[in-house]
């Protein structure tokens, strides 16, 4: 096997932008609703009869600096162990899984770095990824990848989550998870307020001083909802940005990695083929499972996927996190003639 992954000098650029984005929309976030809450929420209280409030809302910058920076620092600490938890993934060891742990500390040697943690979700969907912190880096497998690859399959794939490692886009992207994932949240609880608010407006009665009263509550609850709901869909748009500039490319780089590690790029490209026909069949719990914003982080998509039920998923809101799979196994070939 060769000794360590070529530079992607591209890949290097879209880390920093990323890395950037990560960093600047929180800011955004913060100052859109101070303006937001001076401009259009206190006016409107004020015009129900609340107030008058002298002044407006502001946010110190290095009051937000600190929360900023606290925030992003705790995620990055913490944020693998949150990913893990939120997919059901727990550490193993090696006399648990020895195979696996293993071929990660082979692939991980040939690769040049130190050898990640590993993870294990039971999960019939067959999928994997790779979290990244200053504590160290963990590649998580479904138990369902495990069930499906073949030996040359599950090492191609296991190579591939450990390029993610070696080229350390996983950290940015361990990161990246938190602010769509808010957004993302925020938005849906919003518009659950939203449709409480259209059922209590069914349920009137009372006074007509008491009714007053209560129009002007609803009135404020629903722009005060809008506006949230508004301000969370910009920003998760926004988001998307930080996907859009890494987690599509940074896949590419990955198969590269895997194709340099192991010298059979046609072994990807089969369990590519095999995970991406594979989904289809699986149950809809053990995608939901999976899902949640973290979806940018497996080797094959969970995008596509037809879900039986009408409740939204994450999967809606994180389009084309990564290119298409066909071309993906057309470019491993193309190395494959390559090679030959």
């Amino acid at each position: 096997m060769p000794s360590a992954l070529p530079e992607d000098p591209s890949l290097r650029r879209r880390v920093l932008i990323a890395t950037g984005l990560v960093v600047v929309l929180p800011f955004a976030f913060i100052y859109t609703f101070v303006f937001v809450t001076n401009a259009v929420l206190i006016p409107l209280f004020e015009s129900q009869g609340a107030g008058p409030y002298h002044g407006r809302v502001y946010v110190d910058p290095l009051f937000a600096v600190v929360v900023v920076a606290g925030g992003l620092a705790l995620h990055v600490w913490k944020g693998p162990d949150v990913v893990l938890g939120s997919v059901g993934a727990r550490r193993v060891d090696a006399d648990e899984y020895p195979d696996l742990h293993a071929r990660v500390t082979r692939l991980a040697q040939a690769a040049d770095i130190d050898p990640p943690e590993v993870a294990v979700t039971h999960n019939d969907a067959p999928n994997a990824m790779a979290v990244q912190g200053p504590r160290g880096a963990a590649v998580v497998v479904t138990t369902g990848l495990l069930e499906t690859l073949d030996d040359r399959e599950l090492e191609a794939t296991l190579a591939h989550e450990v390029s993610h490692v070696a080229n350390d886009d996983a950290t940015v992207m361990t990161v990246a998870w938190l602010l769509p994932t808010v957004t993302y949240y925020l938005a849906v609880a919003t518009a659950y307020v939203l449709y409480g608010v259209a059922r209590a407006m069914g349920h009137g009665g009372g006074s007509r001083n008491r009714g007053d009263g209560a129009a002007k509550a609803l009135l404020v609850l629903i722009v005060t909802a809008l506006v949230t709901l508004a301000v969370s869909a910009t920003f998760w748009a926004a988001s998307v940005l930080v996907h859009r500039v890494l987690s599509r490319y940074r896949e590419y780089t990955a198969d590269r990695g895997a194709a340099a590690i192991t010298g059979d790029p046609t072994a990807l490209a089969s369990a590519l083929r095999k995970l991406d026909d594979r989904m289809a069949d699986v149950p809809d719990r053990d995608l939901r499972s999976l899902d949640g914003g973290a979806e940018a982080l497996y080797v094959a998509p969970l995008e596509g996927r037809a879900f039986t039920d009408a409740e939204l998923v994450s999967t809606d809101v994180f389009p084309a996190t990564h290119p298409p799979t066909a071309d993906r196994i057309d470019r491993l070939r193309e190395m494959a003639g390559e090679l030959e």
